[in-house]
């Protein structure tokens, strides 16, 4: 099977060969055909799995056979991404696919000029890429307007529920004119994702890539049992081993993950900081400094658990672990990258047992202690979920969402 087979148009095939790409990966060569007949389309498949391309050729494909004068503000086209990163990985990648057609694309994201994005879109783009909070706040001012939509993608639908996006979807979709064809792509389907395509899709094909619980191979995975109050001191006496080069460390909030930085910097480490409070220049700065080994530990927030390829990612440290066990697949899965081995280091508080346990029975994989473990008795006794944090708890360390409300969560991603 190649791409030629599957009938994308020649300017598009053009694209691919220039960069050696002639064979569809098993999400591409699933998701095309039925995509080009204009059916719609939910997807089930992992980031990295090439569900980008899978659903960026057919719809580059639609626009160029139809051609269409610009129209100020009203896109032809919208995808809809949970991150601000991975908007701009997309625009990138259809960037690259669009060299020989007359497509232009504007990204809508928070964190990042508003103005510049008003100008873009006064001149007309045939797609829109952006997050939900910044597509409702210009349909708010009138200035993105949907009737013109013939194509809709809501990608990684899970992590847009993960971040609170669902009322914002829902407006936006509720614009939408109809006939449209529409693609969701989600690495998992749970409930709410589930009912979520059923109101969107209009008898979709369904094209499921086997999404492997277990991690990794090639990550070696061990695990510290220790306090809270110990856990920066165990990070620095890791640190002081050269072989951690380039390191992910995940916190759950962002105040914790500030407050994580400025220790290691007080302490002569090389580290930036990525959350959702940060302004887009400051993300795309700490990332560009983490890929050029400007900066040798990024501390960061479940947002870049997704969406974030950087290569050469030596150890994962999960500073606190992450409430659901799937996140904690998504943020290993930052190491052992293109065929690389890797290290995933996680530090467990007596009371992060549970989710510990959680972790464990998705993976399949019981990670190797590193020192004193608890007790049996302790570990059957964990609660299978974190407890609710109390209002004391709250305060100190601040919610799921670093203190911040759902509406304010939104409008920072």
């Amino acid at each position: 099977m190649t791409f030629a087979a599957l009938g994308i148009a020649e300017p598009l095939l053009r694209a691919l060969d220039a960069r050696k790409f002639h064979t569809p990966t098993p999400i591409q060569a699933d998701a095309i055909p039925p995509l080009l007949t204009g059916r719609d389309l939910l997807g089930v498949a992992q980031t990295g799995s090439g569900k980008t391309a899978a659903f960026s050729l057919p719809l580059l494909h639609h626009l160029a056979a139809h051609p269409a004068r610009l129209a100020p503000f009203a896109p032809r086209a919208l995808i809809l991404a949970p991150t601000r990163e991975l908007a701009l990985q997309i625009e990138e990648t259809i960037r690259f696919l669009t060299p020989h057609l007359r497509l232009r694309t504007a990204v809508i994201i928070g964190g990042a000029s508003r103005f510049k994005q008003v100008e873009t879109m006064r001149r007309g783009a045939d797609i829109v890429i952006g997050t939900p909070g910044r597509v409702c706040d210009l349909m708010q001012t009138k200035e993105l307007h949907l009737h013109g939509v013939r194509h809709f993608v809501l990608d990684e639908a899970d992590r847009m529920l993960d971040l609170g996006f669902i009322r914002d979807i829902r407006r936006i979709v509720a614009a939408l004119p109809t006939p449209r064809q529409n693609c969701l792509f989600s690495a998992t389907m749970p409930q709410e994702v589930a009912a979520l395509a059923h109101g969107l899709l209009h008898d979709p094909v369904r094209v499921e890539i086997a999404v492997k619980q277990e991690t990794a191979p090639k990550i070696d995975q061990f695990v510290h049992h220790i306090t809270q109050a110990g856990k920066t001191g165990l990070l620095l006496s890791l640190l002081d081993d050269a072989a951690l080069s380039r390191v992910i460390v995940f916190t759950r909030t962002k105040h914790g993950a500030n407050k994580l930085a400025a220790a290691l910097e007080q302490k002569g480490v090389q580290v930036n900081a990525i959350h959702g409070n940060k302004s887009q220049p400051q993300r795309e700065k700490a990332l560009r400094e983490f890929r050029g080994g400007r900066a040798r530990v990024l501390v960061a927030t479940d947002i870049a658990a997704r969406g974030i390829d950087v290569t050469g990612v030596t150890h994962v440290v999960n500073f606190d672990l992450p409430a659901e066990p799937e996140s904690y697949v998504h943020r290993i899965g930052r190491t052992a990258r293109a065929g690389a081995a890797g290290v995933a280091i996680a530090f467990c508080d007596p009371e992060e047992l549970g989710a510990l346990r959680q972790i464990q029975r998705l993976s399949g994989t019981a990670l190797t202690v590193v020192g004193d473990a608890p007790s049996p008795e302790q570990f059957r006794s964990a609660p299978a979920k974190p407890k609710r944090p109390g209002q004391a708890q709250r305060k100190r360390f601040g919610n799921r969402n670093g203190g911040n409300d759902n509406r304010r969560v939104r409008r920072a991603a």
